[in-house]
């Protein structure tokens, strides 16, 4: 089967910008290397199958909505068609980009690298060598430039900076001067918006905002180049407003000056030239917080922004009435914006991976996503595939929706890291083990903890399963060596399996029958007996220590991964050895920047830490602490595929040959802080850790989060797999797209073959062959060959199964509307029989 990825699960933000597509109501954030795409309208998440070299920080899309622009943090950006989900273009702007933004018209995007504004020409739909083309640069900023905004008529473009100032500076061909500076702010300005007519659609004012938490109203003074009689300021130096109403430059000395605004034939002067003056200050009132995000909805004439506490504002401009001043958690808003009919804010805070769309008129949520902000270790499927349950390292458990991408509950009782959560048979409920030394059962219909298994003194789980009844729970333990075993009705301990004389990391039940199977870093495999009590009935020793294990959908094989590299594969019933196959070589792929050999070389990391069966058990997909996956054909012991589960330089162990310039002897560069990289306050502790920020100067106590995979999982259908991975979880499926091309003909492809296929009960391939032929007639003839009853159930089969959940309500009222159909039809002849009857005798009478 071809498994291509599908979806990434377990962070709907982590940080950098969260934009909607034009006026849709799809939204699109960064996640890590990757983009995903939620529809607001549909309630479905997906992420874009394309992913970055490096973590996604800045993402524009076009008026339009069609092409999305996204830069990652080493200056990398891809243009994409979001339409067909496809890139069309890559371009490098030698630095990390801080805001990125698509002029109104769509012909132009505006890109700050460091100190320098630059206008690009948009691609769009046009095929070229080199699509993207730098129109024109604009440097003279004393520190890194933070955000922009474009005039309605992509003339003009407000650029804010660090250095305490911002700029209206002059875009279209044409526009001569320097640009206008508005000064007064006493910290760095975050944020600056144009202020429009309404009726008129002009630009009558600009707002500034500051770190500080201060905004600014700027009116623009029209009619009043007469009356000005101050002098030009000295050459090579821009124009400036304050307080004060300072010095405007006038073009070539001349006191009246045509405008190239928006109508191109009024007396007034270009934006950039004309006088502008403070009109008023206001302060949000949130220190000592710092103001993180802000955007400004024209049309409103509103204003929101969030804080460095969590709380957010909506204010009413220009008179600064709040509207709505609430607090939605106590991290950090990293983004903060508004749809496109104002309607909807969309929040998100870094730190904590949440993402939230409120509708500020009704005050409820439209959308409140929460993903793990900590490493996910363990990953479960329901048996209908439909759900998948994951256990983290902030002690929470989330269960979320396949079809949708979706959390729809999260559990928080656990106090330490969740190491193994496990479904029951009956689909209802969920099982969890952790370190706090409790096993937690969870209703999936109440959302309520309905049962705590304990020991009766501390230990710490780190492995879990039921048998097949759902009767009876086990958990292994990293401290005590120890298997516990309790009953789920009661909760009482009914047994205490020794024997193992290290962390016991693999427990599994036979699917058909009461053997447990249990693997421990003391080189042995164990099978119990768990209801007759009669200890290990079998034991399959190892010349390495046993990290996990899995058994065959059939129980009639188990599988074994062992610190050398190798899988074992045993017969349960006979403890023969079958098969084994050799990894290493296989996983091993990725240097940390701490390593002193070449990945080829090393030996960490070359071995597989988790096991999974397919479906029919002819595969096992295999990971481990590398960036690959790697799944086998048992039968043949080869290689089937290699999946790499991220690209992502901002992760450790993804390159296989390092830069040596990149070596010293204080460590790797990539690792120690240089005394510019501390100052983002949109950089959330998760990022740090990405980009191996730490104090400056000196080497980060993290470095980067290592590319690895803790747990892998095969859906019941066999349709999709899930896995567990430094980047989230990452969802693999069948790819079943299917191409129509009715003119891909060749000599196969003629009407006796069509009725070959028919006449072998091939229906599938006649009505291929047929459409391919593109013959009304033959293609009838197809489709009434096929006897409904059957192929409905073969093709349908499995998209029924995976959304029963979804299309339950309407297949029962199907079944009621046949059933009463049938009813009525039935009572119908019943009544008539005899009347039927009286008229066939009368008949023959006569």
């Amino acid at each position: 089967m071809n498994y291509r990825f599908q979806n990434l699960l377990g962070a709907p933000y982590r940080g950098g910008d969260a934009v909607f597509a034009g006026d849709s109501p799809v939204l699109l954030s960064a996640v890590g290397n990757r983009v995903a795409s939620t529809d607001l309208g549909a309630s479905s998440s997906l992420t874009l199958p394309f992913e970055s070299s490096s973590n996604v920080t800045r993402l524009a899309v076009s008026p339009s909505g069609d092409f999305l622009l996204a830069a990652d943090d080493n200056g990398r950006a891809l243009y994409a068609n979001l339409r067909r989900r496809a890139v069309l273009h890559r371009v490098s702007f030698k630095g990390a980009p801080s805001a990125v933004r698509f002029s109104p018209d769509g012909q132009l995007i505006a890109v700050a690298v460091r100190k320098v504004v630059q206008i690009w020409r948009s691609p769009g739909f046009r095929k070229e060598f080199f699509p993207f083309h730098l129109l024109r640069t604009f440097p003279g900023f004393a520190a890194g430039v933070t955000a922009f905004d474009w005039s309605p008529d992509s003339a003009f473009l407000l650029a804010s900076c660090k250095d305490l100032t911002a700029r209206l500076l002059p875009v279209k061909n044409g526009l001569r001067g320097k640009p206008f500076l508005f000064l007064g702010h006493r910290a760095a300005v975050v944020g600056v918006f144009f202020a429009t007519d309404k009726k008129t659609g002009r630009v009558k004012g600009v707002y500034t905002v500051s770190k500080d938490g201060a905004i600014f109203t700027w009116n623009l003074v029209e009619g009043n180049e007469d009356n000005d009689t101050s002098p030009p300021p000295s050459p090579g130096t821009p124009e400036q407003g304050s307080e004060q109403n300072d010095a405007m430059e006038l073009d070539g000395g001349s006191r009246k000056r045509k405008s190239l605004g928006e109508s191109g034939k009024s007396d007034t002067a270009p934006l950039h030239l004309a006088k502008w003056e403070l009109q008023e200050k206001h302060f949000f009132m949130q220190s000592p917080a710092k103001l993180t995000a802000c955007d400004y909805h024209r049309e409103l004439d509103m204003v929101v922004v969030g804080f460095s506490n969590g709380v957010f504002g909506l204010y009413q401009m220009p008179d600064f009435v709040c509207l709505h001043l609430l607090s939605i958690s106590r991290e950090k808003i990293t983004t903060a914006i508004f749809n496109s009919l104002g309607n909807w804010l969309v929040f998100g805070c870094a730190k904590l991976g949440q993402l939230l769309v409120w509708e500020w008129r009704s005050e409820s949520y439209i959308l409140k996503q929460q993903g793990h902000y900590f490493d996910v270790n363990c990953i479960a499927y329901s048996p209908d595939s439909q759900l998948l349950a994951t256990g983290a390292d902030d002690n929470k458990v989330k269960v979320w929706t396949v079809s949708s991408g979706f959390c729809f509950i999260t559990f928080s009782e656990h106090t330490n890291a969740v190491t193994a959560v496990h479904f029951m048979a009956n689909n209802h409920s969920l099982l969890s083990a952790s370190l706090d030394g409790t096993i937690r059962a969870w209703d999936l219909f109440r959302y309520r903890n309905f049962r705590t298994f304990t020991t009766p003194s501390p230990r710490q789980f780190v492995s879990l399963t039921a048998d097949q009844s759902g009767e009876v729970i086990c958990a292994g333990t990293l401290d005590s060596f120890e298997i516990f075993v309790w009953s789920m009705k009661t909760g009482r301990l009914l047994d205490v399996l020794s024997g193992h004389e290290g962390p016991v990391h693999g427990l599994m039940f036979s699917p058909i029958n009461a053997i447990l199977a249990s693997s421990s870093w003391d080189k042995t495999v164990r099978l119990w007996d768990v209801f007759e009590s009669k200890g290990a009935v079998e034991t399959f020793q190892h010349s390495h220590d046993v990290l996990t294990l899995a058994y065959r959908p059939d129980g009639r094989q188990i599988a074994c991964s062992t610190l050398d590299g190798l899988i074992n594969f045993w017969d349960p019933s006979d403890g023969l050895l079958m098969y084994t196959i050799e990894g290493r070589r296989d996983i091993s792929g990725g240097r940390l920047m701490t390593d002193r050999r070449s990945a080829a070389n090393t030996s960490i990391g070359k071995y597989f830490t988790t096991l999974c069966y397919s479906a029919d058990g002819s595969c096992i997909l295999a990971g481990g602490n590398t960036k690959y996956i790697c799944m086998y054909d048992i039968g043949e012991q080869v290689l089937l595929r290699r999946f790499q589960i991220t690209r992502n330089l901002s992760l450790d162990g993804v390159l296989d040959f390092l830069n040596s310039k990149k070596m010293t002897d204080a460590g790797a560069l990539d690792l120690i802080d240089d005394e510019d990289s501390d100052v983002e306050e949109g950089i959330d502790q998760h990022t740090r850790g990405n980009l191996g920020l730490g104090l400056p100067g000196s080497m980060a106590n993290r470095g980067r989060p290592v590319a690895r995979t803790k747990c892998v999982k095969f859906a019941p259908t066999g349709r999709s797999f899930a896995a567990a991975t430094t980047d989230g979880v990452l969802l693999y499926s069948v790819d079943e797209s299917f191409i129509f091309d009715p003119t891909d003909l060749d000599i196969d492809v003629t009407p006796e073959k069509v009725e070959e296929a028919l006449a072998e009960n091939q229906h599938q391939r006649a009505l291929i062959l047929s459409l391919r032929l593109n013959e009304d007639s033959l293609i009838k003839k197809c489709i009434f060959a096929v006897d409904p009853s059957n192929e409905l159930c073969k093709v349908h089969g499995h998209y029924i199964q995976q959304n029963s959940r979804t299309l339950l309500p309407a297949l029962k009222s199907l079944q009621r509307s046949i059933t009463r159909l049938h009813q009525d039809l039935a009572d119908t002849c019943s009544s008539n029989e005899y009347l039927l009857k009286y008229l066939c005798s009368a008949g023959t009478k006569n």
